[in-house]
C-alpha cells in the first residue's frame, strides 16, 4: 500500500469522524429535533441547546473503576504515538522542494523543481511501449536524494528488457541533469490481461 493510498484513508476516516461530530453537535445546538418533531433515543448525544455534550453521568461513569485511568492514558497515549509516527513519516519521506544544479558560471545558483524532474521521468518512461502506467518521485534529503518509481508493464512486457530500458533512458537522463549518482527504487507490476468474454450456451432448437 503506498503512502498517498494510506494519507487518503487516514484523511477520509478522521474527515468522516469530525464531520458526524460537528453534525451531531449543530443538530443539537440548533435544537433542529424539536423543530422537526423527533424524539432521539435516550442515549443519543447533544438532544438540546440547553444539554451539555458529556453529560456528568458520561464523565463520571468509570472513574470509580480501577482500569479506568490506566486505560485512559494507554489510549491517549496511543493517540499521540500515532500521530507523531505518521507525522515523522510524512517528513522523513517527503523529499526537498527544489536541488541545485551544477553551473560553470561564478555567481550563478540555479536550481530545479524536484517534481518537474519527476514529471520528466513519467513522460520518458510512459512513452516506452511496454509502459502501462508510471509514477515517479523524488524522496530523502538533498544529499543523499533517491528516485521512487512505481510502474506497470502490459500483461506482453518482458520485465527484463523493460527494466533496462528505463535504467539506460529516463533514469540516466534524470542523474545526467543532476550530475550526480541518483539511486533508484523501483516497484514494478504487470497488468492482468483481460479475461476472454464468456459464450453464452447454445440453446436447443425445439422443432
Amino acid at each position: 500500500m503506498s503512502r498517498g493510498t494510506v494519507n487518503r484513508a487516514i484523511l477520509l476516516l478522521a474527515g468522516v469522524a469530525l464531520l458526524a461530530g460537528g453534525v451531531l453537535v449543530l443538530a443539537g445546538g440548533l435544537d433542529l429535533y424539536g423543530r422537526i418533531g423527533w424524539t432521539p433515543p435516550s442515549r443519543w448525544p447533544l438532544t438540546s441547546p440547553d444539554q451539555p455534550v458529556f453529560s456528568d453521568a458520561s464523565r463520571t461513569r468509570w472513574t470509580g473503576e480501577g482500569w479506568w485511568w490506566p486505560a485512559l492514558f494507554a489510549v491517549l497515549g496511543l493517540t499521540v504515538a500515532c500521530g507523531l509516527w505518521w507525522l515523522v513519516a510524512q517528513v522523513r519521506r517527503s523529499g526537498p522542494a527544489t536541488v541545485a544544479l551544477p553551473v560553470t558560471a561564478p555567481g550563478l545558483s540555479l536550481r530545479l523543481r524536484t517534481r518537474a524532474l519527476a514529471d520528466a521521468v513519467e513522460t520518458e518512461a510512459i512513452a516506452l511501449p511496454e509502459v502501462a502506467r508510471v509514477r515517479a518521485q523524488l524522496t530523502g534529503p538533498p544529499k543523499r536524494l533517491r528516485l521512487r518509481a512505481a510502474v506497470r508493464l502490459t500483461p506482453d512486457a518482458d520485465p527484463a528488457d523493460t527494466l533496462e530500458q528505463l535504467h539506460s533512458g529516463p533514469f540516466a537522463h534524470a542523474r545526467s541533469t543532476l550530475a550526480r549518482e541518483l539511486p533508484a527504487e523501483l516497484r514494478v507490476r504487470v497488468v492482468r490481461p483481460p479475461a476472454p468474454p464468456r459464450r453464452a450456451a447454445a440453446r436447443p432448437r425445439v422443432t
